[in-house]
């Protein structure tokens, strides 16, 4: 299960990580909004469904595929967009990764929102960030004969401030899934404390907690500067 902490897990000599998340999809029911005290603030949080086709070359037929994301949404946004919006609505959505103590745990919290009227849209579901891994990969072959690397990535960032707040800054883990080439390469070349520039997208596992991971496309590897004695 992924976390948060207040500091990074690996020093790194410019600190700050890239973490972006934006999703284009369906709002799957009406939020329901709240509001916070000092100062008073408007929050709600939203189920966001993206759906993907492709062509199975096996059965030489469609297949689609549905995922939900939960979304944290807090500020203005919420009365300007969400107040307004409706079930089914197409909502554009750009925030970051981030977790909570609260079910479900794992979100995306949103930054910015933009509402267009009901409809089926093909997705948009991108994840950029830049990471540290944090721990060896982990190699295996699936049932289908593919492979598949396992990462554990932390990003260290700082989380915007809707209250004029300092932004605090969050160490955040999230398991990272690379695939063929890609993953025999970082198999052989990766190492704790090297930095990954990631372009993927948002997915979920299959357990009781849907728990969140990155589904990686294209990886570039930087590797750790080596400490001469």
């Amino acid at each position: 299960m992924s976390h948060a902490t207040s500091a990074p897990a690996t020093p790194q000599l410019n600190a700050l990580q890239l973490n972006s998340v934006t999703l284009l999809g369906n709002l799957v029911n009406k939020p329901e909004i709240r509001y916070l005290a000092n100062p008073v603030q408007a929050i709600t949080e939203l189920t966001l469904a993206t759906h993907s086709k492709w062509l199975d070359k096996k059965t030489n037929t469609q297949k689609e595929w549905t995922s939900f994301h939960h979304i944290k949404v807090i500020g203005e946004v919420v009365e300007q967009v969400i107040a307004r919006a409706q079930k089914g609505d197409i909502l554009l959505v750009q925030g970051y990764l981030a977790s909570h103590d609260y079910a479900p745990k794992e979100t995306v919290n949103a930054t910015f929102i933009q509402a267009f009227a009901k409809g089926y849209t093909q997705e948009i579901n991108q994840v950029h960030c830049s990471a540290t891994l944090a721990a060896p990969l982990a190699l295996v072959t699936t049932e289908n004969n593919k492979t598949l690397a396992h990462a554990e990535i932390s990003i260290f960032f700082e989380t915007p401030s809707t209250s004029g707040k300092k932004p605090k800054q969050v160490n955040l883990t999230r398991p990272l899934h690379i695939w063929g080439k890609q993953a025999l390469y970082l198999s052989e070349h990766a190492a704790p404390g090297d930095t990954l520039l990631i372009e993927g997208k948002l997915n979920y596992l299959n357990d009781l907690d849907k728990s969140q991971f990155i589904d990686g496309k294209h990886i570039q590897l930087i590797k750790k500067p080596a400490i001469n004695y």
